[in-house]
């Protein structure tokens, strides 16, 4: 591992928000304002530190620089779809090696956004999955590093309880709320489910659990300089996720990459 990881990771997380800053400064400077908060994300590449973190921390562990893929040359083939953009690759001798996805989600509207992002995480695993039974990733035999990198912007609304509909069946119980106290019972009708937050934090920890990938890091970060960077799960940690990534990536520059 790289030295001063954690400095190097918040500063990365620092440098997040300032790229999304900047964006919406240019927008507004060019005349071309977004609606609410989407001048910060049309434009892009705001994570692109975490990812030119990530691509040092393997260049360190001996992967050859032109074997990681970021910017460009990000296409796999899937089984369900033709092909599907990874955020960085690692691509040698015909073999896919690591696969990681970086995603954010910030204010104001989660609702809507934790579906659509739930949905691709779960996709975009399975469908990999399949295209390797399928052998449709050149001559990748064994399973690569699947990694899965979520920035979450930590504020009230994302820690507030979230009413549940149950119009047929219950929820699963994980993604209920706690009752007021523990002698009370509510009825279905006026429960509440955990925040998005505690919702996000479930699904990787279900993500890993199946498999489905190799290591998953959910970062809590408040805006503004400096922020604040937290882990709501030590074992959904930057140390955590970069650990399990440098033992692949260790281990495959040893096997010949």
């Amino acid at each position: 591992m790289i030295e001063d990881f954690d400095r190097r990771f918040e500063e990365a997380v620092q440098g997040f928000w300032t790229g999304r800053r900047k964006q919406q400064e240019k927008q507004k400077s060019s005349g071309h304002v977004d609606a609410g908060s989407r001048g910060s994300v049309t434009g892009g590449g705001h994570i692109a530190p975490l990812e030119d973190l990530v691509k040092e921390v393997l260049v360190s562990c001996g992967v050859p620089g032109n074997a990681i893929f970021q910017n460009q040359g990000l296409e796999l083939p899937g089984y369900y779809r033709a092909e599907k953009c990874w955020d960085l690759l690692v691509v040698a001798n015909e073999k896919l090696h690591v696969a990681i996805e970086f995603k954010s989600q910030v204010g104001p509207s989660f609702g809507n956004n934790f579906n659509n992002r739930t949905e691709e995480a779960v996709g975009n695993a399975v469908d990999l999955q399949r295209a390797l039974q399928e052998r449709t990733l050149g001559n990748t035999v064994a399973p690569p590093f699947l990694g899965y990198v979520f920035l979450l912007e930590d504020c009230g609304a994302v820690h507030k309880r979230v009413r549940l509909s149950e119009p047929h069946f219950c929820v699963d119980h994980a993604f209920l709320a706690p009752p007021p106290s523990v002698h009370d019972r509510v009825e279905r009708k006026n429960r509440s489910g955990v925040g998005y937050a505690k919702r996000y934090e479930r699904l990787l920890e279900r993500l890993l659990l199946e498999r489905k990938y190799d290591a998953a890091c959910l970062t809590l970060t408040t805006r503004g300089d400096p922020t604040t960077v937290t882990f709501p799960n030590e074992a959904l940690d930057a140390r955590h996720f970069i650990s399990r990534l440098v033992g692949f990536a260790s281990g495959a520059v040893r096997a010949g990459l």
